[in-house]
């Protein structure tokens, strides 16, 4: 079974003891690939995912600033993004958004998020997005900045209901399901997952947060990806190693993955 970790924070400190044998553990648990975003502490570092995806053949990255960094942005900042999304190991602009739940103003977020929707769009590549008690300012964003384009977005560990689901699968968009979908009480999540046409489903970890159970509580890796794939099968009516197998060709083809040589 060939799986693929499609949004996971492989730079986060918890990580700094033992990130050799995590990534030991994904690969024995069938990851193929990672997908390491790069918001990391956010600007003047927006390399957090290359420096991973340089180290590790089975890791691609992403760019981006994430939404509550937005105070963060400098002068050069736009453009250190756009020499970065020229990387042959960058796959995607993310995560990026709008996030009100922190406090990070609004007037803020909304033209960062929007200029990096315009270098996506630009450099012809995906976007990850995160939106947190922001739905409705979010998809409207998208669908004025973005769903013209045709191009790829992922709503990154999506926990909405399936009428939220169905806004973004109508734009076109994928879905991607982390550990929140293996809860007992997420029954809208699962039922989600379950009517997500199978060519735009992506299974995620977004680790170190966020385990699946049976690993609620400790520290998400990406080897736990597995246990969020033995969910939506069950949810879905499928195995789990057609879930899996139908997951990693999507993630194949919207990111355009190939192993490159690595450590």
């Amino acid at each position: 079974m060939q799986l693929v970790d499609s949004h996971c924070h492989l730079d986060d400190p918890q990580f700094d003891a033992d990130r050799e044998a995590v990534m030991e553990r994904a690969v024995e648990a069938g990851v193929k690939y990672m997908v390491a975003i790069g918001t990391g502490s956010g600007p003047p570092d927006l390399e957090a995912g290359i420096r991973l995806a340089e180290s590790y053949a089975p890791v691609f990255a992403t760019v981006g600033v994430h939404p509550n960094d937005a105070l963060k942005v400098e002068a050069g900042t736009f453009a250190e993004l756009e020499r970065l999304l020229r990387h042959p190991k960058v796959k995607a602009v993310g995560e990026i958004g709008l996030d009100y739940h922190w406090g990070v103003p609004k007037e803020a977020q909304q033209p960062v998020f929007v200029k990096q929707l315009e270098i996506a769009a630009a450099a012809r590549m995906p976007v990850a997005i995160h939106t947190r008690d922001a739905w409705a300012d979010t998809l409207e964003t998208l669908r004025k900045h973005w769903a013209p384009t045709g191009l790829p977005c992922i709503l990154h560990c999506f926990t909405g209901t399936p009428e939220q689901a169905r806004e973004v699968l109508d734009l076109g968009f994928y879905l991607a399901f982390g550990g929140v979908a293996t809860f007992p009480k997420a029954a809208e999540v699962r039922e989600a997952a379950r009517t997500t046409p199978a060519d735009r489903l992506l299974l995620e970890t977004d680790a170190p947060y966020l385990a699946p159970a049976p690993k609620r509580g400790k520290r998400n890796e990406p080897a736990y990806v597995a246990h969020t794939a033995e969910t939506l099968a069950r949810a879905r009516g499928v195995t789990p190693e057609e879930l899996a197998a139908q997951t990693t060709t999507n993630c194949e083809r919207l990111f355009r993955l190939e192993a490159r040589d690595g450590r």
